[in-house]
């Protein structure tokens, strides 16, 4: 498979992808205070695929945002692949996003101005790889998401659907071992959003990267390894995705 040509085997030797402890999350307006997470606890292991739920308002995007390093705690610590981003510097944990964390977005986040294969390698750009090898990985890239004759189109003429395959695609670029999605299916239909999650999925098993997906859609609960579910700002006890 393409996937597995772009992927090298994590280089941590730990195999938990994500640790959380104690985390807290308190929002300041004033006098007023919010306490949008709280005592927050989670272990994800390499390789899984993990979906976080919850109704909104619940905090999701908050714990996502906090988990990839986008948002400081209030209380607690993240430790990605091993490392303790809690502990790092900005720059420390600029460098750290860039080289492990894949990022997919729910508006898909797509420069208008350049064509599919020029949104994925501006990223291979910023991960120091350019030339004729940022050439030849964003066309595996969008081989392997099911784009590769559409690599000169704009995404203004691609298809909700195919533009989150872009996305996807660029998040893949530079091989990371985490990629964090943020509502991918939401603006997409049932077919379109489905195939979504099952790239994603094929990821995930393939080559040992881990993915965690905040969603409301229900829909694709049963391709997942497991659900955390968010509500009032806490984690309820895990469940295990249907495999039926």
């Amino acid at each position: 498979m393409l996937i597995q040509q772009l992927f090298s085997k994590p280089n941590s030797n730990t195999s938990t992808a994500i640790t959380a402890k104690g985390l807290e999350m308190v929002f300041h307006s004033g006098s007023t205070s919010f306490q949008a997470l709280a005592d927050i606890n989670l272990i994800i292991p390499k390789g899984d695929m993990q979906l976080l739920m919850g109704p909104s308002g619940s905090g999701k995007t908050t714990l996502l945002s906090i988990l990839a390093g986008l948002m400081t705690p209030t209380a607690g610590t993240v430790q990605l692949l091993g490392d303790d981003i809690t502990k790092m510097s900005r720059t420390q944990l600029t460098r750290f996003r860039r080289d492990n964390i894949g990022f997919v977005f729910q508006s898909f986040n797509l420069f208008p101005a350049l064509t599919a294969a020029e949104n994925v390698e501006v990223n291979l750009n910023i991960k120091g790889i350019r030339g004729r090898r940022a050439v030849k990985e964003t066309q595996m890239l969008l081989d392997a998401v099911g784009l590769g004759d559409k690599s000169d189109l704009l995404p203004k003429n691609l298809s909700g659907g195919q533009k989150q395959r872009v996305a996807i695609a660029r998040a893949l670029a530079g091989s990371p071992q985490l990629i964090m999605a943020d509502e991918p299916t939401a603006a997409l239909d049932s077919h379109s959003g489905q195939a979504i999650v099952e790239i994603l999925h094929q990821l995930a098993k393939e080559r040992g990267a881990t993915v965690l997906i905040v969603t409301h859609d229900p829909r694709i609960v049963n391709i997942a390894d497991s659900i955390l579910y968010l509500e009032d700002g806490r984690l309820q006890p895990p469940t295990l995705a249907s495999t039926g």
